[in-house]
């Protein structure tokens, strides 16, 4: 551990510095932010008596943020924002958080928290592919790594003839990328004879996308690797907020930097752990974006409040199974995209990359997956299992279009897995 006096505090001990913190954050939104005070019902912080109280506070959700760009929700003097990063998102007004001096202090802290939770230390080569720009993931992975002490490979995304040449010359031991990145190297070292036995890579830390425990065999078999699942988003400060450790047992959330409920998405009533619901986080140590009660649309459940066997205490939820506007409503059945990933993953004949493709025919709604096969495949065999695999899960046939390895055009940033024409967008 890190910091092993706050990574494995007791319950009680934790508890206590949370509603401390938390008496903190609503103090700082009534001293700079009277609208953002108003909205939460100019509470006091003498009125939070314990943790059970927040519950008497609305939610944040994200078009409100929206309604509020720039600084709306905003609770520091101007002068002290030192930078801001935007969400990755394309259509609409983004969302943006700006960043104090504290704020970034905050955000490596918790980054080098990620990093030792995965076996990285100071003696590590650190491979850096997010992006370094608007987007969050390529700079907070640089403070975290800067803050443990360990040597950066800076390189941002794309170029990935360039990322294993790299990887290989310099000696990486550690790999932080998008989690859909990892398959483009996979498919970039084929092509070039690429061997990753003959680097020195040991980790990987990825994220920013959801991804199902079947890619995740798959990589780490085919890089040899062992696989980290990072999550955290612009508002909340940017990626870091929560990480699985070594032993594996779900993501631990940093409890003293962040307040976690789960809720009913549809009644906004507190589930009890181990229900599936939408996550809500408070963050307790933010100045630029503090929120309170944030919607974050994530589906997940509260594994266990226990200490882990690493030695953790913090909380831990499960790995994320998607957003609640990522869920795919066909024919009276709801399922998640990963659920469908996870189907096709099993397969190893199958490549890396697929795509869902939803449409109205004759009235009704379609589904169409596209997926890529590996050379030398027996299609019709492997179209078979497949569709009776998916029939079992959903309930109704689907449309199985194999093509070639290599077909669906490659994006750079997050793959695109859904194509929605049922209303004209994706």
């Amino acid at each position: 551990m890190l910091q092993p006096e706050l990574e494995g505090m007791n319950r009680g001990e934790l508890e206590l510095l949370q509603l401390e913190r938390l008496r903190g954050t609503i103090q700082r939104i009534a001293e700079n932010n009277p609208r953002y005070h108003e909205y939460i019902g100019r509470i006091r912080p003498q009125d939070i008596k314990n943790l059970d109280d927040l519950k008497h506070l609305p939610f944040l959700t994200k078009d409100q943020i929206r309604e509020g760009y720039p600084y709306g929700f905003t609770c520091a003097p101007k002068e002290r924002f030192l930078r801001f990063h935007m969400s990755s998102g394309t259509t609409g007004t983004p969302i943006i958080n700006f960043y104090t001096r504290s704020d970034i202090n905050q955000w490596a802290e918790i980054m080098a928290r990620c990093y030792s939770a995965a076996g990285v230390t100071h003696r590590d080569v650190i491979q850096i592919t997010p992006s370094f720009g608007l987007f969050n993931g390529g700079f907070g992975f640089h403070y975290g790594a800067e803050k443990l002490g360990a040597m950066i490979i800076p390189i941002g995304a794309g170029r990935s003839m360039l990322q294993l040449k790299l990887m290989k010359e310099l000696e990486a031991t550690v790999l932080c990328a998008i989690a859909s990145y990892p398959l483009r190297l996979i498919e970039v070292a084929k092509e070039e004879d690429f061997d990753f036995a003959d680097t020195k890579l040991r980790v990987g830390i990825f994220g920013a996308e959801v991804w199902s425990d079947e890619m995740r065999r798959r990589i780490e078999e085919e890089m040899g690797i062992e696989s980290f699942d990072i999550i955290g988003m612009t508002e909340t400060g940017g990626v870091g907020m929560g990480i699985d450790c070594q032993a594996h047992q779900g993501i631990h959330i940093w409890e003293d930097h962040y307040l976690v409920e789960i809720i009913d998405p549809d009644t906004g009533r507190i589930l009890p752990d181990g229900e599936e619901g939408e996550m809500v986080v408070t963050t307790l140590t933010r100045q630029g974006l503090p929120l309170i009660r944030y919607r974050t649309r994530d589906i997940t459940s509260i594994v266990s409040r226990g200490r882990c066997d690493c030695g953790r205490t913090c909380l831990r939820v499960a790995r994320l199974k998607g957003r609640t506007d990522d869920m795919l409503k066909v024919k009276g059945v709801n399922f998640y995209p990963k659920q469908i990933e996870a189907i096709l993953m099993r397969h190893k004949e199958v490549g890396p990359e697929y795509q869902i493709i939803l449409e109205k025919r004759k009235g009704k709604d379609h589904v169409k997956v596209v997926l890529e096969t590996k050379p030398g495949v027996e299609n019709g065999e492997l179209r078979e299992h497949l569709a009776t695999h998916l029939y079992d899960f959903l309930g109704f046939r689907v449309e199985l279009e194999l093509v070639p390895e290599g077909t669906i055009p490659r994006k750079p940033g997050k793959a695109l897995r859904v194509i929605d024409r049922r209303k004209g967008e994706e």
